[in-house]
């Protein structure tokens, strides 16, 4: 069986993780985004690039962590962008927030990942 790697933040970031793995054939790939249909777009993009590029996985957008079930590997690559205004002290407590929500929905769907 292919093993599953999850990829929470569906932006540049993870998006070209996503790709790597996929085009690699690593694994089959989830990627969730809290934007809903924005990991749903960049996962049929991906998947309808597969037959082109040869490869062969299976490639799946949601903004549902259940969809994240038994992942072998999770990749957190979300967080919000620094806004006007804002320091770098605030952005790290914005996105230690953000990851923290992160990794508890992760351990409830994958907890050996």
């Amino acid at each position: 069986m292919r093993k599953k790697v999850t990829v929470v933040g569906a932006g540049f970031v993870g998006s070209t993780c996503a790709h790597w793995i996929a085009a690699k054939q690593l694994a089959d790939v989830v990627l969730i985004d809290i934007f809903e249909g924005v990991a749903k777009g960049k996962a049929l993009d991906l998947s309808q690039a597969g037959p082109v590029e040869g490869y062969d996985v299976s490639i799946t957008g949601s903004s549902d962590y259940a969809d994240a079930a038994n992942s072998d590997v999770v990749i957190l690559t979300s967080g919000a962008p620094r806004k006007p205004g804002m320091t770098r002290e605030d952005l790290v407590a914005v996105n230690a927030d953000i990851t923290a929500q992160n990794i508890e929905a992760i351990k409830a769907t994958s907890p050996n990942a």
